[in-house]
Parts: C-alpha cells; structure tokens; sequence
C-alpha cells in the first residue's frame, strides 16, 4: 500500500513531484524546532469532536509549552479551566460537562501566556442533542484543497450568503489539501484558508486520494490522521466504528456517515461496509446525509470504468438505499453534478431504467415541485439525491452528461445545506455569490399527496400532474403504495383534493 501511493505521486507528472519535494523541504525548516524567544500560534485555533457536552480545541505553537484553555458565557468572563501541564507543540484540549445549544467563548495558551481569545472572534456553540428538531446548515466543500483564488472567492461567496450566521456542520468532501496531503499542504489549503470559520465551527473531513498519498488508513498515520480528531468511538451517536478513516455522528434529527472511500477495504464483506450496515440499522434520526470522495455516479471521473467508484455504487449504495438515505454527498470529479430522485441503480450508466428515476424533475417547488417521500422519518428506498459538489478550488473543462444527473455545471462553487423538520433545502452557490441549482426533498404529509406540483395550493394543475403521472406508472401516483395504478389511487387522490391537504 504504501509503495503504491509513493508510485502515484511519481505518475502525476515531473512538475507535480518536484513541487511536492519543494514542499517536504519547506516543511522540514518551517517545524524544526527553536530553542528561545517568545511562543508563537502557528495553527489554529481550530474545533474539533463537537458534541452536545463536549468539545475539542486544537492549535499549533513554535515551541513546546503546557495547554491552557479559560471559557465562559461571554467575553471577559472565562470562568471555566482546563489545564495540561505536558509540554507539547500540538496542543489537543477537551473540554467537556457542557451545556447543549450554548454559545461559549474561549481563549487558548499556557499557563504563562493567553495566545488567543477571549474575545467576540473566539467562540463556539455545542450541539443540540440527538434529535432535536431544530434547524440545520450544513456547509459542503468539495476539493477545496488548491488554496488559491478560486478557494477564496468560494469560501467568501459562503460567507455573504449567510452573513448572520454559521454553518452548523461544516463537511469536506476530500482533496482538502492538494498536492500530496503533506501537513503543509494542510497549513496553506485548510488553516491559512479558513482562520476566522475553523476557530468558530468544527470540521468534519473525509478523505481523498491526494490527502491519502501521505496518510495510511490501516494504521491511521500521516497528516490527515495526525491533524483531525474524529468519533471512532461514537462520541456523537451511531455505532463506534473503531477507525477516524470512517464514522458516523448525530446533529440534532440528521445522521451523518461518513466513508473512507480511497484507503480503506471496499468489499462487501469488508470491516467498513459491515459497519455501515451495524450503524444505519441503528440510525434513529429523521434525515441521512452520508459522504465520501470517490462519487457513484460522475462523469468528470468515469464511473462506468473506475474500479473505487464502481464498488462505492454496488457495495454501499445498496446498504443505504436500503434504510431510506437522502442525500449522498461525494467530490473528485472538478464540477458539479446533481442527480435526479433516484432509487435502484447500481450497474454502469446505460443500465439506467426509467423505474429507477423516482422523479425526472427539477425538485424545485417553484418548478416542477419538490422531491417528495412518503414518510415522515426514514424509509427504505423512497428516493436519494446524489450530488458531486467537486469544484471549490477548480474546474476540469470537459463533457458531463451522465444520464443519472437532472444538473452537470462547470463552475466553481460550494453546497449549502438547510434542513429543517421535514423538509430539507439545498443549493449549488457559485464562487460569485449566486445559486446556480437548487432542489427541495419534503417527507410526509406537510403537503399531501394531492398537492402534485408541491405548491402547496389545490387547483386545476394538480389534476393535471396527477394524470400524467399516473399514466405512466410514476411512483407519485401509487398513492396507496401497492406497486399498483388503478381506481383506488384514483380514488385517494380525488379523496385527498375534496379535503383540502389533510
């Protein structure tokens, strides 16, 4: 494994590998250790692990000194310590006993010197608890690990959009830290990148294959696994899983899973998908959201011929389906792509059946209506979007134009994900500030199975919907869920539009 990734760098060209070794070099000098003068932050801030009564702070000093962490409940009036008094450069405090959905404020240093902090710039909010119902953002970024000027106008085009607040759950898709995932390619793509976002929100990373080529899954060495702390041991819901290279957390009613989808044994059998299907079995949250690098479903990356994404979309996608997720969230490919409602495709791109496209339209409520699920909570196979938001620090020109995909745009970009109750609201946001695609997923009854174009209004193009898809078999117009059209769909539907949207 590990001559295989050294080989894989060396393929990627004369000028990629001499920039890597500028790199290693570089780093050699910027961590040799200094013997005098002041202690100086080099990293961080940054929040990692946060739960609804815990959390954990991290930073980076030019020399070794003991860990001291003051918070409170507001500026001025950090009551609380925490002390380490072992002498170290990467600093890893937790600080736990915490109050769910409470804002606190900190500052970080020793015992001789505070470094950071204790002002309104240095503050974090726990998580609600497991299942609260509440509302959700999620913050997506795709391969963001360039840390250049497309990163920048990406990362500000997030910030104008949601001025007022933060991201609740901030998700890197992989590739974070082009090229080679060396720890200095993490300094200038993620900590020189997001200062003000990481010392406020936590991170939730999965791995891409340039990440990978400097850290081992197996034994969960290297940058990656050296700079992220993550819940092997379900610290925030869902089964331990015993590896940061993959794991799963609850945020308020959405479980979150995450897959090693580069390093890590793919096989069915293997100890990772064994895992997904012991911890989805126990999902209990209303909303699934899971993530990886390598996407099913691409055409930037050929997912009818790469061996990864073949096995992600016949090994996991299956097990997912199965207990009824509703968004899976992948990078690698420089572009976005989003598909329709789909349920049921696990073979090449030409064995899609028209079965397995739940809805053909745009999820869209302004459009033609909102993806729709039966079920309040989760249910098997009612439907999945698929989307690839792979482009937050580049775009690869070429043609997307995988049948799976209703969206396939060149443009730089990040995803924002809104989730709230029953229904979840997601956009594609460019790196100018404007929503280039966008689509709704609504579970149960707030719009009733006669409100066909999910306007929430009963009139004439209802009737009209209805009729169409009822002739053509869509699963929409089985209102009674009997795999079955006929009078009795009729019938409830004609039923439903006399009452009014019960």
């Amino acid at each position: 494994m590990r001559h295989w990734k050294v080989l894989v760098v060396c393929f990627c060209g004369l000028s990629g590998l001499v920039f890597a070794v500028m790199q290693e070099s570089r780093l050699d000098v910027v961590t040799e250790k200094k013997t005098g003068g002041d202690v100086e932050l080099v990293r961080g801030p940054y929040l990692q692990l946060g739960t609804s009564s815990s959390i954990v702070l991290r930073w980076r000093t030019d020399l070794e000194t003991d860990s001291r962490v003051e918070f409170g409940l507001s500026p001025g009036n950090l009551t609380s310590v925490v002390h380490d008094p072992n002498l170290t450069e990467d600093h890893i405090v937790t600080l736990d006993s915490l109050d769910p959905e409470t804002v606190y404020y900190y500052s970080i240093g020793s015992s001789a010197l505070t470094l950071a902090g204790d002002d309104g710039d240095h503050y974090f909010a726990t998580a609600p608890s497991p299942g609260a119902d509440r509302a959700v953002r999620v913050w997506v970024l795709g391969d963001s690990g360039l840390g250049n000027d497309s990163a920048r106008e990406v990362r500000d085009s997030f910030l104008e959009y949601s001025p007022d607040s933060d991201a609740d759950v901030w998700l890197m898709l992989g590739d974070n830290a082009y090229v080679s995932g060396t720890d200095l390619d993490h300094q200038r793509a993620i900590f020189d990148m997001y200062p003000s976002i990481l010392r406020t929100t936590v991170l939730w990373p999965t791995l891409g294959n340039h990440d990978g080529f400097s850290a081992d899954s197996d034994t969960e060495t290297g940058p990656y696994y050296d700079i992220f702390s993550l819940p092997r041991n379900g610290e925030m819901g869902g089964v331990p899983s015993g590896t940061e290279a993959y794991y799963s957390f609850d945020f308020a009613n959405i479980h979150f899973v995450c897959l090693d989808s580069y390093d890590t044994d793919r096989s069915l059998d293997g100890a990772m998908m064994t895992w997904l299907k012991a911890d989805l079995a126990m999902a209990d949250q209303d909303w699934i959201i899971a993530y990886w690098h390598y996407p099913p479903y691409s055409d930037g990356h050929n997912s009818d011929t790469d061996p990864i994404m073949i096995q992600m979309r016949e090994n996991a996608l299956p097990i997912l389906e199965s207990v009824g997720v509703d968004l899976v969230l992948s990078g690698h490919s420089h572009s976005y792509e989003r598909s329709f409602f789909l349920n049921g495709h696990y073979d090449v791109s030409s064995t899609l059946d028209p079965t397995m496209i739940l809805d053909s339209g745009d999820g869209r409520e302004d459009g033609d209506g909102a993806y729709r699920k039966l079920s309040v909570g989760l249910a098997p196979n009612e439907g999945t979007v698929y989307a690839v938001p792979a482009s937050s620090s580049q775009v690869t020109p070429g043609v997307r134009d995988h049948p799976a995909m209703f969206s396939s745009l060149l443009e730089l970009g990040s995803m924002v994900i809104d989730v709230e109750g029953n229904r979840l609201d997601a956009v594609f946001l460019d790196n100018k500030g404007e929503v280039a695609d966008s689509f709704t997923i609504i579970k149960g009854s707030t719009l009733c199975n006669a409100d066909f174009n999910g306007d929430g209004t009963l009139n004439f193009f209802d009737i009209s919907e209805f009729l169409k898809e009822f002739t053509a078999n869509e699963p929409n117009a089985d209102i009674n869920s009997d795999g079955l059209w006929n009078f009795f769909d009729v019938s409830q539907f004609l039923k439903s539009y006399r009452a009014g949207c019960p």
